[in-house]
């Protein structure tokens, strides 16, 4: 070690307080990206094991194989993993539950059985094509009793409706009409097995399936000459290329379908969508180049306040022979002993504080979302050697610059402490308007912050990145929201129930499924549909541009809209009503028809993939809307009633569908529905009821034991699960970074405030050697935190909407929402900003009021 480095060393051991600062700085740095880059990893590590519990773990699957096919599969180098897997087909079993009459038989190899996460619950599994295990649930639900040993014949078949010749799969439900089924099975072979085991009801077995899950073996040596199966494989690399890869492969083996599990692939970063990819890689950046802003803005200011106390330090070794390179590199050298220390530190205290969030945060998602999965910290080689390179480079680039500006001083400027204060009466002028609005305390207050425009901007400049930061954050993480809200689907309910021919539930039935033990909360729906013609000028936005390439489009300037009218009971419209800020007496008065229109519509476009919000229609409160029936295979048309809207809103009640672009979904009373409704109307009024369940399992099992004809019931916990799950880690996610990123901006306005102001004490003794009063001296202080804020808003606000912009047209290749400023982040932002100053002032004064005078005034330093 050269004598410079050693000299360093002392140095920063002489000054512990200002290396303990600087250390804190980084240490915070650092933290700050550990604990960002280890909070992605940690939630794509979640969602995948989640994904995996509910789906089954496959990347690519090549279905209706052969068995050459298959043998190409399994030679690929590409492939890790394969399972076997084949769809046999339907039996009926004759059970005491009429919406699952069947058994569905599934064949998977021992690959297959753990991929899918089969869960044996008694016996062993099948080790032969004539072995089967069965579901729970075919005991606990069908009532159908089996034990370990049955031997079994199945009459094995394929599902298809009347009229069509496509075959049903286990995801649709019973076709059935009148309480007869219209369904058959067809293509009947005769199976005979032997039951080895049971099973717990597969997650990935819809709860409205026709079939009962049953599983029985296949391998690669029991698969026929001109049998097909299904290879669902898991990758060596999971990466970008794997769709070409899985194209090439399919094209040359002449393999007609592939599948890619796109709710595994999403969580590891991909998707085959150019827009969803182009979007990931937009955001990343833009994330990644605001953290680094930031942190490369608090160590800086570490680094160059470091070098400004040490300017005499550094002229003394320029005196002495040291030359341009070796105080450069005395500063870099600095830098080094800092990030060895600090680098460590900060990833473990990085690791420790998200560590600590997920011991609290796991019993809430638990007991939230009733998931098994918790959320582990998952430390990766990646994640680590991101925060590495990334503070790494940040300490490089915050030491670059003092480490040019120590090269430059020249010894006796250094010694002088000269080259930090340089003055002209031209930069030290205020406006006259300054002293006779503010008083002498506020010209006093600007001229010293002229005087030192370094100190100055470096302030001004740690504000301003500190806003950027902290509302780009905002708007980054709100468009995240809303972008996942518009790639759902918007399920907040566990549980449909309606009859399966456009028919109104009866109060008694209603009330009877209301009452049952775990239902917490209901909501009836009739739906009834009409249309309206609407004026050019009203139409969305897409119907707009449509109309100006096809003027035929629209019949005297007018084009025709579906309406899907929803009544909700009393007691929702009552609840909806205040929600939205509706008058409820308005819309049950029959008299005068009135309704809440939905003017916000989620769509995905077709062949893009894109996600929008748009407006369904432009329309002001009190508007009236004219219904009407059109005949579109005679073009006849009945006109009816009208509707005045008495409400707008983009908030759907619970279990509403909504229609698409060139359809209007309105809410009106039972009331107003009955108004509306002429009587062939009233034949096609369909009712739906929605619940949610403490156990929605159970719930629906309970519905079924009713036995009412016709009564379809569709649980889908499991999508409302897995949408709230997304929103829940989205918000934390959220909520998290803007707290880290508000903390480091506070922590850098602290730090550099009061450095500077402990840097000015013989400067301040020196205004009260010369009379000035304590309290000009605050008011001195508090005009100077006026003067920062204000500066610091002029250029943070500005420089904020930009990078908000960017960030907007990145989230637009994906989805397509309306830009929106954040207002309550910004005034909560021009708030903080003046509260966190003027409290770094009044902190630093503090501090500066106990020095002796005369000890301050012989303060060499300035």
């Amino acid at each position: 070690m050269n004598i410079v480095n050693k000299l360093t060393i002392r140095h920063l051991k002489q000054n512990k307080r200002r290396t303990l600062v600087t250390l804190i700085g980084v240490v915070i740095s650092v933290a700050m990206v550990t604990a960002v880059a280890t909070l992605v990893s940690s939630f794509s590590d979640l969602m995948i094991r989640q994904t995996i519990a509910n789906s089954g773990e496959w990347h690519v699957q090549y279905q209706e194989v052969n068995k050459d096919q298959l043998a190409a599969i399994l030679d690929d180098d590409a492939t890790k993993t394969v399972a076997i897997t084949r769809d046999l087909g339907y039996a009926a079993i004759g059970g005491e539950n009429p919406n699952k009459p069947y058994l569905f038989i599934q064949q998977y190899d021992a690959q297959g059985i753990a991929q899918f996460q089969v869960e044996l619950s008694k016996g062993r599994l099948p080790q032969t094509d004539k072995e089967i295990v069965i579901s729970e649930a075919v005991v606990t639900n069908a009532k159908v009793k089996y034990e370990i040993g049955d031997r079994l014949t199945l009459r094995v078949g394929e599902r298809f409706e009347q009229g069509n010749d496509q075959p049903l799969g286990q995801t649709e439900s019973l076709r059935r009409e009148e309480g007869n089924l219209t369904e058959t099975l067809q293509h009947i072979e005769t199976q005979d097995y032997t039951v080895v085991g049971f099973i717990k009801r597969p997650v990935w077995e819809a709860a409205w399936a026709p079939g009962y899950t049953v599983i029985s073996y296949i391998d690669e040596d029991l698969i026929g000459a001109n049998e097909r199966v299904n290879a669902a494989v898991v990758l060596q690399k999971v990466n970008r290329s794997l769709f070409a890869h899985a194209g090439k492969l399919a094209e040359s083996n002449h393999i007609a379908t592939v599948q890619f599990n796109n709710d595994l692939l999403h969580y590891y970063g991909l998707s085959k969508s150019r827009a969803s990819s182009s979007t990931m890689i937009s955001l990343s950046a833009i994330l990644m180049a605001v953290i680094m802003i930031g942190s490369v803005s608090l160590i800086y200011n570490a680094f160059a306040i470091s070098v400004s106390e040490r300017s005499r330090h550094l002229g003394m070794l320029a005196s002495v022979g040291a030359t341009k390179r070796q105080k450069r590199n005395s500063v870099v050298f600095e830098g080094v002993v800092i990030g060895l220390i600090s680098i460590p530190v900060g990833i473990l205290c990085g690791l420790a504080g998200i560590g600590i969030t997920f011991w609290f945060m796991n019993p809430m998602i638990q007991g939230a979302l009733w998931t098994k999965e918790k959320l582990a910290l998952a430390v990766t080689p990646l994640s680590l050697l991101i925060s590495c390179a990334v503070s790494m480079l940040t300490i490089l680039i915050s030491t670059y610059l003092p480490a040019v500006k120590a090269s430059k001083i020249s010894a006796m400027d250094a010694i002088r402490q000269t080259s930090d204060v340089k003055l002209t009466v031209k930069s030290v002028k205020t406006s006259k308007f300054i002293r006779k609005l503010f008083g002498i305390e506020a010209e006093i207050g600007l001229k010293n912050l002229k005087r030192n425009k370094r100190r100055y901007h470096t302030i001004v400049f740690s504000l301003v990145i500190s806003i950027v930061l902290f509302l780009t954050v905002s708007f980054f993480t709100a468009g995240l929201k809303q972008s996942l809200k518009l790639s759902q689907q918007g399920i907040k309910y566990d549980i449909e129930v309606s009859y399966g021919n456009k028919q109104r539930l009866d109060d008694q039935l209603i009330r009877s499924i209301a009452s049952l033990d775990d239902v917490t909360e209901y909501n009836v729906i009739d739906e009834l549909y009409k249309d309206t013609w609407v004026a050019e000028a009203q139409l969305a936005d897409e119907l707009q541009e449509l109309v100006k390439e096809d003027i035929s489009l629209v019949q005297d300037g007018k084009y025709l809209y579906t309406i899907k009218i929803h009544a909700l009971n009393d007691s929702g419209l009552q609840a909806y009503a205040k929600a939205v800020g509706a008058d409820y007496e308005q819309l049950t008065d029959p008299e005068h028809p009135a309704a809440i229109v939905i003017d916000t519509i989620r769509y995905e476009e077709r062949g893009t993939g894109r996600f929008v919000q748009t407006k369904a229609i432009y329309t002001k409160i009190g508007q009236r809307i004219e219904l009407t029936n059109v005949d579109f295979e005679t073009g006849e048309e009945t006109k009816g009633s009208s509707v005045t809207v008495a409400a707008l809103t983009d908030q759907a009640p619970m279990g509403m569908t909504p229609l698409g672009v060139s359809g209007l979904n309105i809410i009106v009373s039972e009331r107003v529905m009955n108004r509306l409704a002429d009587e062939e109307d009233m034949a096609n009024i369909e009712t739906f009821l929605h619940l949610k369940s403490a156990d929605p399992m159970r719930t629906q099992q309970q519905i079924e034991e009713m036995q009412v004809t016709n009564l379809q019931t569709y649980n889908l916990y499991q999508s409302r699960k897995s949408e709230e799950q997304q929103v829940l880690l989205m918000s934390v996610f959220s909520y998290g970074f803007i707290v880290l990123i508000s903390a480091i901006s506070i922590a850098n306005i602290f730090n550099t405030i009061s450095t500077g102001v402990s840097l000015r004490k013989r400067e301040f003794a020196m205004l009260k050697s010369v009379g000035m009063t304590p309290k000009s001296f605050a008011k001195m202080l508090n005009y100077e935190s006026i003067f920062y804020g204000v500066k610091s808003l002029l250029f943070g606000l500005p420089v904020s909407f930009i990078v908000m912009v960017l960030i907007y047209k990145a989230f637009s290749n994906k989805f397509g929402f309306a830009f929106a400023m954040p207002w309550t982040s910004i005034v909560a932002v021009v708030a903080a900003v003046f509260v966190i100053v003027g409290s770094a002032m009044l902190y630093s004064a503090a501090k500066v009021k106990r020095e002796n005078l005369m000890d301050a005034l012989k303060q060499e330093s300035i």
